[in-house]
């Protein structure tokens, strides 16, 4: 009795199990269909009605680029583009003329759709027209019920509202390659564009943001009946930039006056750069649209390559602006002193060679103040043979020179140190004592950009921190305040042999020295700076019996080329520039006086005084 009332209660619960599991799933699959019922019951309605759910991309909008004080340099203005489903028309081409009957479209839009439809997936959209006018669109959207395929967009163009002034710095975007397309969805959307140079490019992936999604219900005809669900796209980053852009304004004007130049403008404790400007330049808003032909061979062939960044990408011989370099060579190996002294009558001879000072009549006895005002070679001659190229060479580069700084611009340059190794395993020869003579007045392998010669006389004058320039930073995630409260390291140079050598920059200026003409006479405003002159063809016997006296009688892309670096205000250094006039023959005469321009216009705009967006 007992056991047949255990196998009851036993099944009994069992039964209970059994029941409350199947109640369960019963439960769950009428939630189920409730859902589908209730709530996706529209979605598959429509599907049930030969309608159908497209998912569109959203593209994101393009991160703006401002200037230190949020000025923009680079922002979005809506674009209309036209744009066509192949996949949603059944005759391609008498869609297109049917378009054609509507608005204005080119023999070569059309031509252009032809050929990409060929070669890419029929339900991408692809671009027939853009820069659409109001009265276009209107006329697109009454004609839309005989369009198949055909769908107005709102896009955005990338607009640079200071042009030319900042083409260099900001770069510019254009259309993505047919090979990058297939990479990523985003890229194959009518009309995306990447960063193709400069700023653009290196924070491409930052600027782009992140893309969005609409689920879409189109009919048969592939008509979008409504919108079932969005994930927004989320915008760019914005990017500040350390320049002023109405005193980048003022550099790019101010080199027009040049042929072709460049110069850099940076904070020597922080590093900011203030401006970095070439000339000639271009304007970016040719590129958004897709440039010309015409307007790309014009940019191209043009022999003062008005598409280069000369300021980081400009390698030259940096000239007399590099006996800096050896000054302090001389003055940390111990070996002379601010008070040694040489002897020049114009030139130095070693062996059979010959080697001359830029004064044929020499500067006599000269001490390195001296020499650095004067810009005495033969001082540096003499002075070089102490040294040895290799001491020279670890010189330059613990200011510098001959270094690459992960500056935020893709076209930065190296520029050349060359030292005896150098020569060893890249020429396989030995080096010569003459070569070591022409290094130390920046001459022979000697190569260098002006961005380079900007940090190194940063580095003499800010006391011998190891200052790095830079230019871009986030308004956010990576703050800018990171970057200006960066502690440099000490290059490690006798702040005495530092002295004697700004004593001898600031008598370039003020004590009759090459730059005299260019001083700033302006009061509670002062520069220091040195000149060079980096030699492109001396003139030979030949050119002379010629009649060819002169740099001014020889072509322009043969003539030297004129280099100044300089410093501003003398007793508390904070702005540091450099200089570069291509073929521009002498320093003091081409160089020094757009320096003068420049560094009493920064002087008084003082940027430095003014906070950066996104510090704290």
């Amino acid at each position: 009795m007992d056991r047949d009332q255990e196998r009851i209660d036993s099944f009994t619960r069992r039964a209970f199990v059994v029941g409350g599991l199947q109640g369960i799933g019963i439960s769950i699959l009428g939630w189920r269909l409730s859902w589908l019922q209730l709530v996706e019951g529209d979605k598959y309605k429509t599907l049930a009605e030969n309608n159908r759910i497209n998912v569109r991309i959203i593209p994101p909008p393009r991160g703006q680029i401002v200037d230190r004080y949020g000025v923009p340099l680079a922002t979005n203005l809506q674009n209309f583009q036209v744009l066509i489903t192949p996949e949603q028309s059944e005759n391609l081409e008498k869609t297109l003329r049917d378009l054609q009957s509507v608005i204005t479209i080119d023999e070569s839009d059309i031509k252009k759709v032809m050929k990409n439809a060929g070669r890419t997936p029929s339900y991408v959209p692809l671009e027939v027209r853009d820069h659409l006018e109001w009265d276009d669109v209107s006329k697109i959207e009454l004609a839309l019920p005989h369009l198949p395929g055909i769908s107005v967009q709102a896009g955005d163009l990338r607009s640079y509202p200071y042009k030319d002034s900042t083409a260099h710095l900001v770069g510019y975007v254009g259309r993505v390659s047919d090979s990058a397309k297939m990479k990523d969805p985003l890229m194959s959307l009518p009309g995306f564009q990447v960063g193709k140079s400069a700023i653009e490019k290196e924070y491409d992936l930052d600027l782009r943001g992140k893309p969005g999604r609409a689920e879409m219900e189109v009919n048969v005809h592939g008509r979008p009946v409504r919108e079932l669900g969005r994930q927004e796209a989320q915008a760019g980053a914005r990017l500040v930039l350390s320049i002023d852009a109405e005193f980048q304004r003022f550099v790019q004007q101010r080199l027009a006056t040049e042929r072709s130049a460049s110069a850099v403008v940076m904070d020597v404790e922080t590093g900011e750069v203030y401006a970095c400007a070439s000339h000639p330049s271009f304007d970016p808003n040719i590129f958004t649209g897709g440039i010309s032909a015409m307007d790309w061979e014009q940019l191209r062939d043009d022999p003062a390559f008005p598409l280069n960044n000369k300021a980081v990408s400009g390698t030259y011989p940096p000239g007399s602006t590099f006996k800096i370099v050896t000054a302090l060579a001389g003055l940390e190996s111990g070996l002379i002193n601010k008070n040694w002294t040489a002897f020049c009558p114009g030139h130095f001879d070693l062996g059979k060679s010959r080697f001359h000072c830029w004064k044929a009549g020499g500067h006599g006895t000269v001490n390195l103040e001296g020499a650095l005002a004067h810009s005495c070679d033969t001082y540096f001659y003499k002075l070089s043979l102490l040294l040895g190229i290799d001491r020279i060479a670890d010189m330059a580069r613990r200011l510098g020179v001959g270094q690459k700084f992960d500056f935020d611009l893709p076209e930065e340059k190296t520029g050349l140190i060359p030292d005896t190794a150098w020569k060893r395993d890249v020429m396989g020869e030995q080096w010569h004592q003459g070569e070591t003579l022409v290094s130390a007045i920046g001459q022979g392998a000697v190569l260098s950009t002006p961005l380079q010669l900007a940090t190194m006389l940063s580095r003499v004058v800010n006391g011998g921190k190891a200052v790095k320039p830079w230019i871009a930073g986030f308004a956010g995630e990576k703050k800018v305040s990171n970057l200006m409260n960066v502690k440099f390291d000490d290059i490690k140079i006798k702040p005495e042999n530092l002295a004697a050598v700004r004593r001898g920059l600031e008598a370039v200026m003020e004590s009759g020295g090459t730059a005299h003409g260019s001083r700033i006479v302006e009061e509670g405003m002062t520069m220091g700076g040195k000149t060079g002159t980096s030699q492109v063809k001396r003139i030979s016997a030949a050119e002379r019996a010629k009649g060819v006296r002169r740099q001014e009688d020889l072509p322009w892309h043969l003539r030297h080329h004129a280099l100044f670096v300089g410093y501003a205000p003398t007793d508390k250094p904070r702005y540091a520039c450099c200089v570069v006039v291509e073929h521009g023959i002498g320093g003091s005469a081409a160089a020094a006086p757009i320096a003068h321009d420049i560094m009493l216009e920064v002087q008084k705009r003082d940027p430095k005084s003014r906070k950066l967006k996104g510090t704290s």
